[in-house]
């Protein structure tokens, strides 16, 4: 069964950092890509950064650009999402996937866990 579990959600001020992982029981962890989306109340989900299976190159949207890092380690079947510089429109469910870049090429999601940033 394949399970994507989310954890190091939390509250931050802004201008504060937070780490998600997602670990998963993917039977091929290394043969995808891995990514995090992210969905605000009232807002569709949104694409936030992607890491191929190898590590090599990764993707971000605009607004997290230079403030988000992500990266993964193989041999513990685990992705990161180091979010530095939080501000208050960062705040969202946080959903992990594996697959594709795009929603409609997702594979697999996680549950999601909730950051939320304080002004």
């Amino acid at each position: 069964q394949v399970q994507l579990v989310e954890s190091g959600g939390g509250l931050a001020r802004a201008g504060g950092s937070l780490r998600l992982s997602c670990a998963a029981s993917l039977p091929t962890f290394s043969d995808y890509s891995m990514g995090w989306f992210r969905q605000a109340p009232g807002k569709e989900r949104e694409f936030v950064a992607t890491i191929t299976w190898s590590g090599s190159t990764t993707y971000y949207a605009d607004s997290v650009k230079g403030r988000f890092t992500i990266s993964r380690d193989n041999a513990k079947n685990t992705v990161y999402l180091q979010m530095n510089s939080l501000k208050p429109d960062d705040t969202a469910i946080y959903f992990c996937a594996a697959g594709g870049i795009t929603i409609s090429l997702v594979d697999y999601w996680g549950q999601g866990t909730q950051v939320t940033v304080s002004s």
